[in-house]
């Protein structure tokens, strides 16, 4: 499928809009602290670590939204679930970073049970072995992708566009800095979140059945960061 092709379905895109009460708006996904560690102070330096994301924690999250996608399109059993949770815990090597992740699910997860019908009931008996208070965010991203229409390819496209309006938007909040400019940034990077999303999408399908096959990028010092992050005394955003 080419960039030109391509569409999120009307109803996933609500579901992604930051002004929904998900609570997506609330996470910074580690730039504040790296902002406080002194890593960011221009758009420029946005672009950089929007691209470091894209090539490890946010190209993992798009694999496993792509495979839950798939997952839920095919019934998968709550032992499936549980599986692919638990592989996406060990990716995540910070607690700070597992714990903001399955908040965000569950901020999701309510917002998909309030807009979609049938959502309730179907969630709750996927997601019964699952660890409490929701499955990890790009399970949940997967799910709602499916449940709204779309497709294993979309399910990792809006994680990866996740990956950095989050992010994006939260350093124009901490530095003041331009938001046409920072916006720009993320425009100019879209083209490599396409791409970096239908790879990831790919070696979904690959793993399929395999979880613990599924890409495992990871940025270190970004998290470290994470967990210094949530022994701040004074923050503006929860990650």
């Amino acid at each position: 499928m080419s960039t030109t092709d391509f569409e999120l379905p009307l109803r996933l895109l609500l579901l992604l809009d930051s002004r929904s009460p998900a609570g997506a708006h609330s996470h910074s996904a580690g730039m504040e602290a790296a902002v406080a560690a002194g890593w960011i102070s221009a758009a420029s330096d946005v672009c950089e670590f929007l691209r470091g994301r894209l090539a490890t924690a946010t190209g993992v999250a798009a694999s496993c939204a792509a495979y839950a996608c798939r997952l839920w399109l095919d019934d998968g059993e709550p032992g499936h679930w549980r599986l692919l949770d638990a592989e996406f815990s060990a990716r995540t090597p910070s607690e700070a970073a597992r714990a903001s992740s399955r908040t965000l699910g569950s901020g999701l997860r309510r917002l998909l049970r309030a807009t979609v019908p049938d959502a309730q009931v179907r969630t709750t008996d996927a997601w019964s072995g699952c660890p409490r208070p929701a499955p990890h965010h790009p399970l949940v991203l997967g799910a709602a992708t499916a449940l709204t229409g779309g497709d294993s390819r979309a399910a990792a496209r809006a994680a990866a566009l996740l990956g950095c309006t989050g992010p994006a938007s939260a350093a124009v909040r901490l530095l003041g800095l331009d938001p046409y400019a920072v916006h720009a940034v993320t425009a100019e990077l879209s083209d490599e979140i396409g791409a970096i999303a239908d790879h990831a999408a790919d070696l979904a399908m690959l793993a399929y059945g395999r979880p613990e096959e599924l890409p495992a990028d990871s940025a270190p010092a970004i998290e470290l960061l994470a967990d210094v992050h949530a022994r701040m005394e004074v923050r503006l955003f929860a990650s």
